[in-house]
C-alpha cells in the first residue's frame, strides 16, 4: 500500500459519509408505533471520521426522520409500550460499552427512569400488558459473538490497571448471561429491577410468553461455545421455576410467543454463529402446566425463516430467505394455513431480514446494492417507504458502485450454486476479486455495499467482484447447510472454483488476473483455496483459520469446529489436518495479504501469524497486518480506511485494471492524512 492509496481511500470515505455528518445515516433495531403511523429506531451518526458511529434513538414518520436522544455515548434498541406513551431504550451514557435501561415519556421526550442493573443490557421488551420490561443481561466480560466482533462485553465499574492479567475461567458464572424484570412499584410510574433466571442458568435470549412467563434459550455454560447446545426453556415470571420445551441437534434462535404464551414459535437451525440464525419455523404448544403439548414444523415453501413475531393469538409473522430473495409471510394457526405477503431481491435489516410485526403492518430498514437504506412498512403485499436516509454520499456511492446481477453456475457433481456479480460498466474481461462470506452457515444477498464497504470502492476501480453462496450457505434449505458438515473445504470448494470458471466461459473473468478475499469462514476459504489452486494472482484474508487444531485451543468456539468438522481435535489427524491451510502453505505461490484484530477471540491473530511464517519460510511473498484495537473484522476508523486502502493496494499491484487510477474512484484525493505500508 501506498500514501497514495490510503489518501484515495480516505476520501472516498469522506464523500460518503461527511454529507451525512450529524444525521443519521443508517439504521438497525425497527419498532413500529402500536398505531402503525412511525417506526423509532437505532440510527447511526457520523461527526467525523473517528471510531465507530455514535447511535441514537430515531422516529421515521411521514415528515421524515428526527432525532430523539443526545448527550454523551450511544443509545439504542428502542421499543414501545402496548400503549404507545413510553419508549424504552439502552443508553451507555455513564460508562461506554455499560448499557442500561432509559424510559422516555413520548408526549414530553423527557426520561422517567434509568434504573442500574449488575451487567450490560443486550436486549429489551414489554410484556404484552405493558406492565413490565424484560431486560437480557451480560455480565461484565461477557463473550461476544463474532458478528458483534468479537471480543467481550464492558469491563465492571471502575478502573483496570495496565498490569492486570486477562484471565479465563471455565466458571459457568464468568460473564454469564441472565434475565431480569422491571415491574411496577407503589406510585405512579414506580418500579423495581428484580432477576428471575437463577445461578447455572445462562439465558442468550428471550421473550415474553403471556405477561407471567419468559421463554428463553438457555444454557448452563455461559462461554460463546455452551450457545451450540442451548435448549428452549419457559421460565415463570412469579418464582423462577423452569421447564424445558425443546432440546435437539441444531441451535434454536429468535422466539417469540403469542399474547397468552400458548404457542411459542423458534427457529431450529444449522448455525455456525450466535445471532445469526435461518431455518425451520417450529410451532410448540404449552399446556396449563407450562409444559409443551407438542410441537410443529411449519412449511415456509423452502424459506429459511430469520424473524417472527406474532399478531395476534392466532397469527403469526415471520420474515426470511429463500434463494437470494427475502419473503415475508404470515401463518394462520387455526387454519394452518401459510401466505406469502411480499417476496424481492432487497432486504430487510442487517445480517438476516428482520421486522417489527403488528396487526398495522410490518416495519423494517429495507436496502439493496443500488437502494440505501430506507424505514418502511409492510402491509399486504406493498411495500410503503416511511422515510428513506438517502444524502448525497449516497449518491456518490451509486454512481461508482456498478451494477449487482444474480448469478448461478453448476458445480461439478451437478448441483446448482448461486452467487451475485458486481461489475463496473463495459464489455469486460475484467480482473476478478472472488469474495466469500462468513459462517460457513451465512449468505450473500443484495445489500448496500454487499456487506463490505470495499466492494463499491473495488468495483469503482474496474474490478468484478463475485459473492458465491457454495454449500453451508443459508436460504436453501438444511440438507443444502447440511452439506458442508464434516466437508469444510471440499465441495463448497468446487462449488467456488467452478463459479470462477463460469465468469471466465462467460467473457466476465480475466483468467490471468483473479484474486480472492474473505474474513472468518471467508478468510479461511481464502487461505484453503490458494493452497489448491495456482491460478490466483493475490490473495486478502481477515480473520482467518489456517490450522484447526491451534485453533481449536485457542478460540472462545471450539465446539463449532468440532462440529463443523465432525472429528476430534485431540487425534491430530483426520480432517483437522487435512483441511489446514497451513499444512499446505508449501504449496502456495500466491502473494498473500492476512489481516487479523488483535482482540479477535473467534478466530484469534494468532491463525494469521502462523500462515504468514509459514508463507515467509516458503518464499511467498506475505504481508501480515494485524490491528490492536480491532476483534472479529476491522469496523472503526481510521483503521477500516487503512484496511481498504491495503486491500485495494495489493489487488492493484498485483492485479491491476487496465486503466487502475483513471476509474470513477480517484486515483488521488485531498484528505489529510497517510499511511505507508
Amino acid at each position: 500500500m501506498t500514501p497514495e492509496h490510503f489518501e484515495t481511500v480516505e476520501q472516498h470515505f469522506r464523500r460518503l459519509h461527511e454529507p451525512a455528518f450529524g444525521a443519521a445515516h443508517a439504521a438497525a433495531d425497527p419498532s413500529i408505533r402500536p398505531d402503525g403511523t412511525a417506526v423509532a429506531f437505532t440510527g447511526s451518526v457520523f461527526t467525523e471520521l473517528v471510531g465507530q458511529a455514535v447511535t441514537r434513538v430515531c422516529l421515521a414518520e411521514a415528515g421524515g426522520v428526527r432525532i430523539l436522544t443526545e448527550g454523551a455515548g450511544s443509545q439504542r434498541m428502542p421499543r414501545f409500550s402496548p400503549d404507545g406513551t413510553l419508549l424504552a431504550h439502552l443508553s451507555d451514557a455513564e460508562r461506554p460499552g455499560d448499557f442500561q435501561l432509559d424510559v422516555l415519556d413520548v408526549a414530553t421526550g423527557t426520561s422517567v427512569w434509568r434504573p442500574r442493573v449488575p451487567g450490560t443490557v443486550e436486549y429489551l421488551s414489554w410484556s404484552p400488558d405493558g406492565s413490565a420490561l424484560l431486560l437480557g443481561v451480560a455480565g461484565y466480560g461477557a463473550d461476544l459473538a463474532g458478528g458483534q466482533g468479537s471480543g467481550t462485553t464492558a469491563s465492571g465499574p471502575g478502573e483496570v490497571p495496565d498490569w492486570a492479567p486477562v484471565v479465563d475461567t471455565n466458571s459457568p458464572e464468568r460473564g454469564a448471561r441472565s434475565i431480569w424484570i422491571a415491574e411496577p412499584a407503589a406510585g405512579p410510574r414506580s418500579w423495581v429491577l428484580r432477576q428471575v433466571s437463577g445461578p447455572g442458568t445462562n439465558v442468550w435470549e428471550a421473550c415474553w410468553a403471556g405477561s407471567d412467563a419468559l421463554v428463553c434459550v438457555t444454557s448452563p455454560g455461559a462461554g460463546e461455545e455452551s450457545w451450540y447446545t442451548a435448549d428452549l426453556r419457559r421460565i415463570a415470571r412469579a418464582d423462577g421455576t423452569q421447564t424445558v420445551l425443546c432440546t435437539g441437534e441444531r441451535q434454536f434462535g429468535v422466539p417469540s410467543a403469542s399474547p397468552s404464551g400458548r404457542t411459542v414459535a423458534v427457529v431450529e437451525a444449522l448455525c455456525s454463529d450466535r445471532q445469526v440464525v435461518a431455518g425451520d419455523l417450529v410451532l410448540i404448544t404449552v399446556d396449563a402446566t407450562g409444559s409443551a403439548a407438542d410441537s410443529v414444523r411449519i412449511d415456509t415453501n423452502g424459506v429459511d425463516v430469520t424473524s417472527t413475531g406474532w399478531l395476534d393469538e392466532d397469527r403469526l409473522g415471520w420474515t426470511g430467505i429463500r434463494g437470494l430473495d427475502t419473503v415475508v409471510g404470515e401463518y394462520e394457526r387455526t387454519s394452518g394455513k401459510v401466505t406469502e405477503l411480499w417476496q424481492g431481491v432487497d432486504t430487510f435489516g442487517g445480517r438476516y431480514p428482520e421486522l417489527s410485526f403488528s396487526t398495522h403492518g410490518h416495519a423494517g430498514v429495507r436496502h439493496g446494492y443500488d437502494r440505501y437504506p430506507e424505514l418502511v412498512i409492510v402491509r399486504g403485499d406493498s411495500v410503503h417507504t416511511i422515510a428513506s436516509l438517502a444524502h448525497p454520499g449516497a449518491d456518490y456511492l451509486s454512481a461508482i458502485a456498478g451494477t449487482a446481477e444474480a448469478v448461478t453456475w453448476t458445480a461439478p457433481d451437478g448441483l446448482e450454486i448461486q452467487g451475485i456479480l458486481c461489475r463496473p460498466a463495459g464489455p469486460g474481461p475484467f480482473p476478478l476479486v472472488t469474495h466469500l462470506h462468513g459462517g460457513p452457515v451465512w449468505g450473500f444477498r443484495s445489500s448496500w455495499s454487499m456487506a463490505f464497504q470495499g466492494t463499491p470502492l473495488l468495483v469503482g476501480r474496474g474490478y468484478a467482484v463475485l459473492h458465491p453462496n457454495p454449500r453451508g450457505s443459508a436460504g436453501r434449505g438444511q440438507r443444502f447447510v447440511e452439506a458442508v458438515f464434516g466437508d469444510m473445504g471440499g465441495s463448497d470448494t468446487q462449488d467456488v472454483l467452478s463459479g470462477i470458471d463460469a465468469m471466465i466461459a462467460r467473457g466476465i473473468a480475466d483468467p490471468d488476473r483473479l484474486g480472492l478475499m474473505g474474513g472468518s469462514y471467508g478468510g479461511f476459504m481464502s487461505a484453503w483455496l490458494i493452497t489448491q489452486d495456482e491460478r490466483f494472482a493475490a490473495a486478502a484474508p481477515t480473520a482467518p483459520v489456517t490450522d484447526w487444531i491451534s485453533q481449536h485451543h485457542t478460540s472462545n468456539i471450539p465446539h463449532f469446529d468440532r462440529i463443523f468438522l465432525a472429528d476430534e481435535p485431540l487425534s491430530y489427524t483426520g480432517r483437522y489436518v487435512e483441511r489446514s491451510p497451513l499444512r499446505f502453505a508449501a504449496q502456495v505461490r500466491t502473494p498473500t495479504l492476512l489481516t487479523a484484530g488483535a482482540l479477535d477471540r473467534c478466530t484469534p491473530a494468532g491463525q494469521a501469524m502462523e500462515f504468514h511464517r509459514a508463507l515467509v519460510e516458503s518464499g511467498v511473498e506475505s504481508t501480515l497486518v494485524v490491528y490492536p484495537q480491532e476483534g472479529h473484522g476491522v469496523r472503526a476508523f481510521p483503521a477500516l480506511i487503512d484496511h481498504c486502502a491495503r486491500v485495494l493496494g495489493w489487488f492493484e499491484r498485483h492485479m491491476a485494471p487496465a486503466s487502475a487510477g483513471d476509474g470513477a474512484v480517484p486515483a488521488q484525493g485531498s484528505g489529510a492524512g497517510g499511511a505507508a505500508g
